[in-house]
This record gives C-alpha cells, structure tokens and sequence, in this order.
C-alpha cells in the first residue's frame, strides 16, 4: 500500500509513529506531511529508516499516487489538531482510507464519515479496542513462549522500537519470535493489536493476556511491546496492567540517554535508574517471577559515536547489566541474555 505519513511541526523529533512506521513498515511511503520541513527529504533527518520526499500538504499529492493517509503523530492525550483537518478532508476527496492512533476517533467525525461514505473510504481508527475484552485469569505463563516484555524509565523512551528490532533480530537469527502490540504505532506495523492505553482498566491486563494466549503456542518467543513507566503520574497504570497481565519471563528497560525529568511532567524528576530494576521486580513479584536482565538505551540525541558508546557503557554500568543502542550498536549482547 502507498501512505503518506502526517506528521506536522513535529518531525521527526515527537513523530514516534512516523518514524515506527518508516522503520518498520513494508508499505511504501510516498510522502511525510509536515510544512515546517516541506521540500526536505527524510534521509536528511534520520538515514536509517525508509526515504521519502517530505511536502506541505495532501494537495502537493497527486489522488492517484497514495491509497492511505496515516496519523503520524499523536500529541498527549490524543487529541485531534484542527489545523489537519484539511489534509485529512483532501484524502478523502481523494478516495484515501485514514489510519489513526488518536484517542479522537475520527469515524465519529460527522464531516470525515461523510466523506468517507461518499467516496467509499475506510476511517480505521486503531485505538478502538474490540468489545469483547474482560479481565485477566493470570495464565499469560502457561503458553509454551519466553514472553519478553520492554518496561520504561519514563514513556517515549522507546519501548516500542526496541521491541520490534529484538524480535526482528531474534528472526534473522533463526528463532521463532513474534511482537505483541500494545499500542498505536505496533498495531499499525504488526496490523493486529489492543490498544491498551484505551481498554477500560479493569481488562487491561486481560487485553494483553488474550493477545499472549492467541500467539503463545505458535512462538518460542514473544516480546510484549511496553507502554508508560511505572513511576510516569499520568500513564503508570498502563504500565502496571501490561506488566501484570504479560506474566513476562524477562524484563529489558529501557531509557533515553539524559533525561533526567518525565516527558510533558517536567516537575517530576526520574528515580536514580539503579531503583528501576527492583521497582518492576517487585511489582511483578506477586504475580510472576519476571526478571529485568538487559537495558536499552536511546542514544539518538548524542551525535557522536563515541561518546554514545560511553553512554551505553555508563547505563550498563548504573543497572549492573548488559546493554546497548539496538539502532545504534545493535542488539546481540542483549539477545544473548533473552533467547
């Protein structure tokens, strides 16, 4: 399928599902939407994720050379922007279908169901969990798989990415791996998921349950994709209900190099990172024996190699366990503590 990616004012910097989907996607990219950066290229921002040509609008967009516009952005609290109503009211006109990770659901926007009904057009919004999801029976570990779950020092570290690349590295090196997604952007690379951050709190831990019991005996490895941080004041009982529900075997936490603050709570400060490990430890405790074996760290703010190896080398140090940049530095030492 041909997309184009909206991602206005904030790529690629707060575009996580633009980047997700550029790094990970097989469908075609034809475009990112973002007028600040119009007449750039992808590649002149991030080199190692699918390039395409970055314009101001859908109308700088032949009907006939894109078949989807993906929402690639998603502002706290999931909010629609109405300054994006034009780009999305123009696919539509075009005949495009609208992929959206927003907890705004744009099938229940009269004018874009309109629209969409007249030109035929599917509205996908991602974030609608299905209705028939109930409550967790704490038996995520009785499936045959490893069940590998990404916890965070805060939200937007990058748990999702660090997810897709360990499965897809643990596949390239000949096991049977598979990703649950548990959020937007998973869900649109994966194209099945729950959307946790949206189930009713109560079947968060069975939303994530269900998705384990589906694919926990057809795997030998599944790696959870995680959400929020336990100690985030907005998104920690996500966090908890993903941690709980998964039952996972091993834990990898992961974290972005020189944050010292919580993302959009910058009155909150973040625990010294050694705390983290006995945090999610003990959490998990009455419920699994889940261990934290590896960190992840995203060094993507550090130009220099260097001194993002010593980055590395410095969190490692600060957890008293294997880690690595996996975009970076790739993901072995971390795979020979998971697999």
């Amino acid at each position: 399928m041909r997309i184009a990616i909206l991602a206005h004012e904030e790529f690629p910097g707060r575009a996580k599902t633009a980047l997700g989907v550029l790094r990970y996607s097989d469908d075609e990219v034809v475009a990112v939407l973002d007028r600040d950066n119009a007449g750039k290229r992808v590649s002149e921002f991030v080199p190692d994720v699918q390039d395409a040509p970055i314009r101001e609008g859908m109308s700088d967009l032949a009907a006939e050379d894109v078949d989807a516009l993906l929402i690639g952005i998603a502002p706290i609290g999931g909010g629609f922007e109405e300054s994006w109503r034009e780009d999305v009211r123009i696919a539509l006109e075009y005949g495009c279908d609208i992929v959206s990770g927003l907890h705004y659901f744009l099938e229940e926007d009269e004018e874009f169901a309109a629209l969409a009904a007249e030109n035929d057009c599917e509205l996908r919004d991602v974030r609608k969990p299905p209705e028939d999801l109930t409550v967790s029976q704490g038996i995520a570990d009785e499936v045959d798989a490893e069940i590998i779950l990404t916890v965070g020092t805060d939200c937007s570290v990058g748990k999702m990415t660090v997810s897709m690349e360990l499965a897809r590295d643990a596949r390239e090196a000949g096991h049977d791996a598979a990703v649950i997604p548990t959020g937007q952007t998973g869900i649109m690379i994966e194209g099945w998921g729950n959307p946790i951050d949206r189930v009713v709190s109560d079947f968060t831990a069975g939303a994530v349950e269900e998705m384990i019991l589906e694919k926990g005996d057809e795997h030998d490895y599944l790696f959870v994709e995680g959400q929020g941080s336990i100690v985030h004041p907005a998104y920690s009982a996500v966090t908890c209900g993903i941690l709980h529900g998964a039952m996972a075997d091993k834990l990898v936490l992961c974290h972005d190099a020189g944050r010292e603050v919580i993302h959009g709570y910058e009155s909150f400060a973040l625990p010294d990172l050694s705390t983290y490990v006995g945090l999610y430890e003990d959490l998990a405790a009455p419920v699994a024996d889940s261990e934290v074996v590896a960190g992840a760290l995203n060094t993507s703010n550090i130009d220099d190699d260097a001194a993002a190896r010593e980055a590395v080398d410095e969190y490692a140090s600060a957890l008293d366990l294997p880690a690595s940049d996996v975009i970076r530095f790739g993901s072995d030492d971390l795979l020979e503590e998971l697999l």
